[in-house]
């Protein structure tokens, strides 16, 4: 099926709310990010909230992090 639309995907096919109840933003070595829980102390990161290109060459989303 092809739906031809102007409107964001997001409002077409709206997400399951428990998935941004297992996310929240951290402060990690002066970047912001929007980080998805996994295990105890491992996360990945969903969204990197900066503007500056090189914070995305050290945080990719994807990426798994871990807090000790």
């Amino acid at each position: 099926m092809i739906l031809y639309t102007i409107m964001p995907e997001q409002l077409v096919y709206p997400m399951d709310h428990t998935e941004f109840a297992r996310q929240k933003i951290v402060h990690v070595d002066g970047i912001d990010m929007v980080v998805g829980m996994g295990n105890e102390n491992d996360y990945s990161v969903v969204r990197v909230l900066s503007t500056d290109p090189q914070h995305f060459l050290q945080y990719e989303p994807g990426q798994k992090i871990s807090f000790s």
